[in-house]
């Protein structure tokens, strides 16, 4: 899974999927490959829309931000991972080392819900 840690605010040092803001006229899915490829350095497919994620921030009890999250899942193209941007570092994890990284809220579910549609469901062993 291609994941980076966060650089900057409040989520400084989670680590996350890459992701960012659309630009003005900008496509929701060209504005997530342009991050992915903006903060990790690598090309991507999008393979489908996962999920739209609501986040709501509150500070005292009055709400100071909302955030509207579009989460494509997709496969890796070219490229190997380098950070840029808003990523103080960037790499592949494999599955079984995700519970070791500090990640931001959300992160390990969107994770393996995309692992499962693009490799079908886990198999009981």
């Amino acid at each position: 899974m291609l994941l980076i840690e966060r650089a900057k605010g409040p989520l400084r040092g989670l680590w996350s999927l890459p992701g960012g803001h659309i630009e003005p006229g900008e496509a929701a899915r060209a504005a997530a490959l342009r991050e992915v490829r903006e903060e990790t350095g690598v090309e991507a497919d999008i393979a489908g829309l996962l999920d739209i994620h609501e986040v709501l921030r509150h500070d005292g009890g009055r709400l100071t931000a909302h955030y509207l999250l579009v989460v494509f899942f997709g496969r890796w193209v070219s490229g190997e991972p380098v950070p840029g941007d808003d990523a103080a570092a960037t790499r592949f994890v494999p599955m079984e080392a995700l519970a070791a990284l500090p990640l931001t809220d959300g992160a390990a579910s969107f994770i393996h819900r995309a692992l499962e549609r693009l490799t079908g469901p886990a198999k009981a062993s």
